[in-house]
């Protein structure tokens, strides 16, 4: 008999009415709309989590100095921790001020051979000037070397949920290819840096930054428009183009993007302006749920009842056009059957938001109340209930296709 089979509730979700529950085709395919140029995109509404843009997401490319965002991630959390303090000092090594610095004519804070920087001006020099010499300072001060260091960022990025990522040094130099992103784990990154360090985030935003007499500004090109950009960070790798991640806040909305694989460094900077524009202005907040309120209901076996309520934790709300919505499907999914007892508030189903076949969010479902086991004699309708709705499925997954 199949066991812990994967049922799905769906049901359309018309922006001008309520939610109603009824048997559906499958989404259709979504209008094109908004297209971007970037060979891979990812953009995303932080209150609700609504994906905007998704293209080629899931797909690797370089991060180039991209990487240097997991750097900084590694000394925020240790910052956070306790385990150094903004005034620790790292010393410059010979490798460091060769590879990163001044003699290696690539983005650099121009460190002094053998001299000592506190980690707030390392950072500094991360966060303004994408500086390969304060990336490799740390990576030493902190791990020993860039090894040991590169294989601490890939570890800590399977933690955060970046699963397609790896990373083979601090700087994102050039490394015959053992470094590896994408852009949803790019904004996975972004979004952690923005929400879970605000002492250490505004960092990124700051207008220039000034070591050993050398005066540079901030190497963002977009923190200039008035768009309500305050970071992150940009990338270029040869043979796979310009890349770029960075969060905007306008009127409470805040942005969540990186764009890859763009021709030039002058169409990166448009297509980025482009990107954000249209996100901020070209759609509006919707509320779908409140928070507690009955999302849906599962099937349950053995229990004193046959279903039980599912709701959210929170508000469910979606980030949508303004102008000529796609129509929203919903759908619950969870792994069948439940069976009681049940407890309260327990997350047993996820509601899937779609605007026509476009995933806009996910959001873990929990049961309202409990559910006792029931009765012998309905624990034994139950069974026989349970036994043909297996049969059914286990027919229909074996059944073979026509010919």
């Amino acid at each position: 008999m199949l066991k812990h089979l994967l049922r799905v509730g769906v049901c359309l979700l018309p922006l001008t009415a309520p939610l109603m529950h009824a048997a559906v085709a499958a989404p259709a395919d979504p209008n094109p709309g908004f297209v971007t140029k970037a060979g891979q995109a990812y953009l995303v509404e932080a209150s609700t989590g609504t994906v905007l843009l998704a293209k080629n997401e899931n797909q690797a490319f370089s991060p180039a100095s991209l990487a240097k965002l997991m750097t900084v991630e590694l000394v925020f959390d240790a910052l956070k921790n306790n385990q150094l303090t903004l005034d620790t000092q790292y010393p410059v090594s010979e490798y460091a001020w060769r590879t990163g610095g001044a003699p290696s004519r690539t983005a650099t804070m121009f460190a002094a051979l053998k001299s000592n920087v506190r980690v707030e001006d390392l950072v500094r020099g991360i966060a303004i000037q994408g500086a390969n010499d304060s990336c490799i300072i740390l990576a030493e001060g902190m791990s020993g070397g860039e090894p040991a260091f590169a294989e601490n960022m890939t570890r800590r990025a399977k933690t955060l949920g970046m699963q397609r990522s790896v990373f083979g040094n601090s700087t994102g130099l050039p490394d015959a290819g053992k470094s590896k992103t994408t852009a949803f784990d790019m904004v996975t990154l972004a979004q952690r840096l923005q929400q879970t360090y605000p002492n250490y985030y505004p960092y990124f935003a700051q207008a220039d930054f000034e070591w050993n007499k050398i005066f540079q500004r901030n190497r963002n090109p977009l923190l200039g428009f008035g768009l309500g950009v305050d970071g992150l960070a940009t990338g270029f790798a040869e043979g796979e183009g310009y890349s770029i991640v960075a969060s905007a806040e306008r009127n409470g909305r805040r942005l969540f993007m990186t764009l890859g694989g763009i021709g030039s460094d002058k169409e990166r900077t448009e297509e980025a302006k482009r990107v954000l524009e249209w996100g901020l202005s070209a759609f509006e907040i919707r509320q779908l749920f409140a928070e507690d309120e009955v999302v849906g209901s599962a099937s349950i076996y053995g229990g004193a009842t046959r279903s039980i309520d599912l709701v959210a934790r929170n508000p469910i709300s979606v980030y949508i056009p303004v102008n000529n919505p796609d129509r929203l499907a919903a759908r619950i999914v969870y792994h069948w059957p439940l069976t009681a007892p049940v407890a309260a508030d327990r997350e047993v189903a996820t509601l899937r938001l779609f605007a026509g076949s476009r995933l806009l969010r996910e959001v873990p479902l929990y049961t309202k109340a409990a559910v006792e086991q029931g009765s012998l004699s309905s624990r034994a309708i139950d069974a026989v209930l349970e036994l043909g709705e297996t049969l059914m499925f286990s027919w229909l997954w074996d059944k073979p296709e026509p010919t």
